[in-house]
């Protein structure tokens, strides 16, 4: 089969085959070894500050509905703590940091002989420069270690491996996901290191990955590495009613337990762009199988960014093909309209793999209400989609983000802890 540019058609498995039978390089990994900490570091003082901050105590954590910074880390933890008082005790270390480092401040001077509780990465004062610190629970850590496996939200499971996917389980799920957005690179460098650094002992890391987002060009919403807008149809975060239906779980509903209300099913996918095989498609080929326009973002039945797929009035599929990407992830029925999730997308650049080609892709971020609902009902229906040949998920995992920290004696999982 020829593209109607006129290059060969190679299919994605045959193009992966041959990567993965020369070596292709596992991307986006990082495994370190934690040492051993005892005591709870002090938090430091926060004095006013000029740099925006999100303020940490709330219903819900930042960093779902949150305006989506410049940078992002993903970074997927095992925890090491070997009973339920350790793993309360590693709860109250990240929600003391994470309040600490997202209001800023100067950090504690330990005298003349002790090492500095600084990094001095961000100077002698620590700005918060927009940082938000998500902190999410994988299905692992509701085993039998913590005596937790009856409190495991309902559809918290290990992460399906769906038709397509090329997985790597050494880059997939976790006990615990810290999820780190910030406006500078450094500002995620010197709060992960911090973290690290409190919790050695307590918690070893398993994956990461490191995401950023481009500015909108020339306007509207950003665009992924296969140069189209990624995320015009999100539903709105400023409709309190449509985040309660779409994001927000709520305990004792259904099967789900008491403590999850104001949480959200977390679900992350790094999914890797075959970017050199999709630049040698036609751009009539690429629109076709999106179903927008890659200057505007319109769909392929209007002529602007935010313009609704006419699908009404194209049935059979003549202008948006009934296969097109846009159509089968939100089809705009009545039965679909409550499987909308959040998206908060970041594109990834990891250099190049061991054969020499460029190593980039997506970084899947989304929140649901409901998993099943959601997500993985959409996934399905993505199957065999036409953009399969042109992308691999090879890593990531389905969490539960914890719900916000309320008071000052409050922190992180105390609620499924207590």
């Amino acid at each position: 089969m020829k593209h109607t540019d006129g290059s060969a058609h190679v299919g994605r498995r045959g193009f992966l085959h041959g990567l993965v039978g020369a070596g292709l390089a596992v991307p986006l990994t990082v495994g370190a070894g934690l040492g051993t900490s005892t005591a709870l570091a002090d938090t430091g003082s926060s004095p006013n500050q000029d740099a925006p901050t999100y303020p940490f105590e709330g219903e819900h954590q930042q960093g779902i509905l949150t305006p989506p910074q410049k940078h992002a880390s993903f970074v997927a933890f095992d925890v090491t703590a070997t009973t339920r008082s350790e793993l309360q005790s590693l709860f109250t270390v990240l929600t003391d940091r994470t309040r600490f480092l997202t209001a800023g401040g100067t950090p504690v001077d330990p005298g003349l002989t002790a090492p500095p509780t600084d990094s001095g990465v961000l100077g002698p004062d620590v700005p918060a420069e927009n940082l938000t610190i998500t902190l999410s629970v994988g299905s692992s850590l509701f085993d039998d270690r913590f005596g937790l496996a009856g409190l495991k939200p309902a559809r918290l499971r290990v992460m399906d491996d769906f038709a397509n996917d090329a997985l790597d389980r050494a880059v997939c799920d976790g006990d615990l996901l810290l999820h780190l957005c910030a406006d500078n690179e450094d500002t995620l460098i010197h709060a992960l290191r911090d973290l690290m650094k409190e919790t050695r002992g307590s918690m070893q890391v398993r994956w990461r990955s490191d995401g950023f987002t481009s500015p909108s060009r020339p306007t509207g919403t950003p665009r992924n590495l296969l140069g189209f807008k990624d995320g015009t149809a999100n539903p709105p975060v400023g409709d309190t009613p449509s985040m309660a239906g779409l994001v927000w779980t709520q305990g004792g509903v259904g099967d789900e337990p008491a403590w999850v209300t104001g949480g959200s099913y977390h679900v992350v996918r790094l999914i890797r762009m075959l970017v050199e095989f999709w630049d040698r498609v036609s751009l009539h080929e690429q629109e076709n199988m999106i179903g927008r326009r890659r200057a505007t973002g319109a769909p392929l039945t209007g002529t602007a960014e935010f313009d609704v797929p006419a699908y009404d009035l194209d049935p059979t599929g003549d202008v948006i093909q009934l296969d097109a990407h846009i159509r089968l992830a939100n089809p705009r029925t009545a039965a679909a309209a409550n499987q909308q999730m959040l998206r908060r997308p970041y594109n990834y650049n990891s250099g190049l793999d061991s054969n020499g080609n460029l190593n980039m892709g997506l970084i899947f971020s989304c929140f649901n209400q409901d998993l099943d609902r959601q997500f993985v009902a959409v996934q399905k229906r993505l199957a065999d989609e036409p953009l399969v040949d042109y992308i691999s998920p090879f890593g990531g995992g389905y969490f539960f983000a914890l719900p916000g920290v309320t008071g000052a004696t409050d922190y992180f999982g105390r609620a499924l802890l207590a």
